[in-house]
């Protein structure tokens, strides 16, 4: 690991603002700075918190959100809270799936994008809805989410 992200998770994981400093409050501060959990910054949050690092890993991956890999240059979200179901959720999941040659959520194999679903995207009147990088499509249809998905690859960079 380079020197400049030492310095950031160092920063992240001792500068923290609020009064509380925790186990998790420093790994999502660690997770805002450089995207993803790396092993030398659960090290340092065991380090600050006077904890061992098991203890650290216990908290970290407790949390389904978050990345112990660095992040793709692609996220996909489709949302599967109740609305997006009962509007076609499932349909847009299986051509997301397709468009990214994915079985199930995860990074793709080529480490472009990463497919989650997720639990709500705060845009139930436009069900269902599908997010690449945090921009929304509401009302999205199959061939929607594969023709956006498509647009965002030839867009990421290769890796």
């Amino acid at each position: 690991m380079d020197d400049a992200t030492l310095q950031l998770i160092d920063r992240a994981v001792n500068d923290q603002p609020q009064n509380t400093v925790t186990v998790l409050s420093s790994l999502l501060a660690v997770e805002d700075a450089i995207g993803y959990i790396p092993t030398e910054a659960v090290e340092a949050v065991a380090l600050r918190m006077d904890a061992t690092v098991n203890d650290v890993w216990a908290v970290a991956t407790f949390y389904p959100n978050f990345r112990f890999d660095p992040p793709t240059d692609l996220r996909v979200e489709v949302c599967w809270g109740p609305s997006c179901h009962v509007m076609g959720a499932t349909a847009v999941i299986a051509a997301a799936q397709e468009a990214l040659g994915l079985s199930d959520e995860g990074d793709t194999p080529d480490g472009k994008a990463t497919l989650r679903y997720n639990t709500c995207l705060g845009a139930c009147a436009h069900a269902p809805v599908m997010a690449i990088n945090h921009h929304l499509a509401g009302r999205i249809t199959p061939d929607g989410a594969r023709s956006r998905i498509a647009e965002a690859l030839a867009f990421a960079p290769a890796h």
